[in-house]
């Protein structure tokens, strides 16, 4: 009597809170929408919602059948995921390089609801900086690599994981801080605070400074983001860090953010072996990361 493509129509319109909102969501017309429901209501004998209320107010039935739908479907998507664990090792590793320090905000809390739903997959970290990871993904020796740097090669398959933008933060005492743009040639006489990653592969040398023949007047290092952030507010220096990542700091006034340019923006990018992108665990990394980084980052966009 009750069918599984009922109880996912009543949860999209409890989402929704319309029935065209419903019926564009489920790519059905609204008339094959409303034969639906009522079919449904007919076999139970009952009406499940309350028709042109905004947004839309279930009735004692309709509830009945949420509240089914809310127990029912966690354990769908468990047994789905079980079904496709007897197809392959789920005894997987996860063996990863992050060229970008920064990454470290979104991927921990990634990886800790990756892991609820993958267990038995082994996570470990390299350093992205000491050494050339792409080379060492396509040998085996790591399995995923976070990076905006894409190399063309036929055995790494570069998965889109959003975009974001990079920002030149100064302090608020800095001539820089009243600018509205930020030029190349602005940071002629500054001191380019980075971490500890050859110039040649940072994005506002390559993508920003490099093509106008610019270099800073001095550079100094630190290990990581809250280290370059204190040493900005401090006037030590200034820096080109991603929007998500000073959004915070910016906000309280610990630093002024300033767009390189028209707007320098890059994208993220899990890079792995092609000939392993329809494992399950790995396709579940990049849906968890998407998601978690859609929900948390600020200024982000879709890839």
């Amino acid at each position: 009597m009750i069918e599984i493509k009922h109880l996912k129509t009543l949860t999209v319109l409890r989402d929704t809170g319309s029935l065209t909102a419903t019926a564009n969501t489920l790519c059905l017309t609204q008339s094959a929408l409303s034969h639906q429901l009522k079919d449904l209501e007919q076999r139970l004998g009952s009406q499940l919602f309350l028709r042109k209320t905004r947004p839309v107010k279930f009735t004692a039935e309709g509830e009945i059948l949420l509240r089914l739908a809310d127990d029912l479907f966690p354990r769908l998507a468990k047994a789905e995921h079980e079904l496709a664990s007897l197809k392959e090792d789920t005894n997987g590793r996860l063996h990863m390089a992050i060229e970008c320090h920064s990454c470290f905000q979104w991927l921990m809390p990634a990886l800790k609801e990756y892991q609820t739903h993958w267990p038995n997959v082994t996570l470990d970290f390299s350093s992205g900086f000491g050494f050339e990871p792409l080379p060492a993904l396509s040998a085996g020796e790591l399995d995923l690599v976070i990076t905006s740097d894409i190399q063309t090669r036929s055995e790494i398959h570069f998965e889109p994981l959003f975009d974001f933008e990079m920002r030149l933060i100064v302090s608020p005492q800095s001539p820089l801080a009243s600018k509205s743009v930020i030029s190349p040639e602005d940071l002629a006489q500054e001191t380019m605070l980075s971490y500890p990653v050859q110039r040649s592969r940072l994005d506002v040398v390559k993508h920003f400074m490099q093509p106008a023949g610019v270099e800073p007047a001095n550079w100094k290092q630190a290990d990581n983001t809250l280290m370059l952030i204190q040493m900005v507010s401090a006037g030590l220096g200034v820096a080109a860090l991603p929007n998500w990542a000073v959004y915070d700091f910016a906000r309280q006034g610990l630093i002024i953010s300033k767009p390189l340019g028209d707007g320098l923006w890059r994208r993220l990018f899990a890079a792995i072996r092609a000939q392993e992108r329809e494992r399950h665990y790995l396709s579940a990394f990049f849906a968890t990361a998407k998601q978690q980084c859609q929900t948390h980052l600020e200024g982000i966009k879709a890839a």
